[in-house]
């Protein structure tokens, strides 16, 4: 295990966004040799992050891990949990406030100061219902605050949501908790105005999947139908769909993710876009893989795995290294983690 070194405040740094023991590596496709054409380099391991003074964060999963400025937020999962900040100066955690809400199963999206959230569900399960409005967390603050309404015909949750210029995209979805009515929708939502847009629809549902975007394309990476199969982590999705911006169209990577799988959470790093983590019918254990779909090439790449599987929170990219933090250590609610750990690429 490590501690996190204090990062002088002048030093530059990149921030992406995109919110147990490990699981075995598993992957569906019959041909390992294309499923991750491109050369894997020796990379270094995944490292435990622990803080200097022994403090940890909340224990949370189907929540959200962002990063701002020098500080990194987990925000919302089941039950009320007040927000945990890390402090990358210190190396300490620290307590925020509690949302207004139960808020979970949704990406977050950081804008300046302040993290949006959006596409989120609420209550217990199986039949979850959707937040009707959008919540904002201002970190300089500290304080939660109810945004608009969501408009009532596109509400829905475990939405892939990202930032491009002035508006908030949010990509797919689920209406009925665990229980069915997936949605195959598109919306954008104007920080400006306070206008909502319908785009074109997605080539497939999904939901329990993080979007993430690489050069005005947003790329809507694994998850699962909910409800669709026997069983609650069935009914998975292999397909990576694109939406161009620009064009208000979708198209369909040509390769499928190696190893199909729920919960995830994903970012741009090192020149991929991460799926990381999840659940599924595979094993009990949370996901560990960490894979990269090279936007340029198409071509999927293995990054090494987490030390502990985790599904249900997000990915920050800070300072060269990606880091990820609590979430679940097996496939449904339990054991909710309060590790850290993060990737440095040389």
């Amino acid at each position: 295990m490590i501690r996190l070194p204090v990062i002088p405040i002048a030093a530059l740094f990149t921030l992406s966004l995109l919110a147990c023991n490990g699981g075995e590596r598993t992957s569906k496709n019959n041909d390992s040799a294309t499923a991750a054409e491109e050369t894997d380099r020796t990379d270094p391991a995944w490292e435990f992050v622990e803080s200097t003074d022994g403090s940890k964060p909340v224990a949370r999963h189907e929540a959200a891990f962002v990063g701002v400025g020098d500080k990194f937020y987990l925000l919302g999962g089941r039950g009320i949990r007040p927000v945990s900040i890390y402090d990358t100066q210190t190396g300490i955690w620290s307590e925020g406030p509690e949302p207004p809400i139960e808020m979970h199963h949704f990406q977050p999206v950081v804008v300046g100061s302040k993290v949006y959230i959006l596409g989120a569900l609420t209550g217990g399960y199986p039949a979850e219902y959707p937040v009707d409005h959008i919540y904002v967390y201002d970190t300089e603050s500290n304080t939660w605050t109810r945004g608009d309404a969501i408009p009532e015909n596109r509400q829905r949750g475990s939405t892939g949501n990202v930032l491009s210029g002035d508006k908030i995209y949010m990509l797919c979805g689920i209406k009925n908790g665990h229980i069915g009515d997936h949605k195959n929708w598109a919306d954008s939502y104007d920080l400006k105005t306070g206008e909502w847009e319908v785009l074109a629809d997605a080539p497939r549902t999904r939901d329990h999947f993080q979007a993430a975007m690489h050069k005005g394309r947003i790329y809507a990476l694994a998850g699962r139908n909910t409800g669709s199969a026997d069983t609650p982590f069935g009914g998975t999705v292999a397909e990576v769909d694109v939406y161009d911006i620009a064009s208000d169209t979708w198209s369909t990577v040509a390769k499928p993710i190696p190893t199909e799988r729920a919960g995830t959470f994903s970012t741009v790093f090192d020149g991929h876009v991460l799926v990381a983590g999840g659940e599924s019918t595979l094993q009990e254990k949370a996901h560990a893989e960490v894979e990269g779909l090279n936007p340029e090439t198409g071509e999927w790449r293995s990054y090494p795995s987490f030390n502990q599987g985790r599904h249900g929170t997000g990915l920050v990219v800070y300072g060269g290294a990606v880091y990820t933090a609590s979430g679940c250590g097996n496939r449904g609610g339990t054991p909710e983690l309060t590790t850290m750990e993060r990737l440095v690429i040389n």
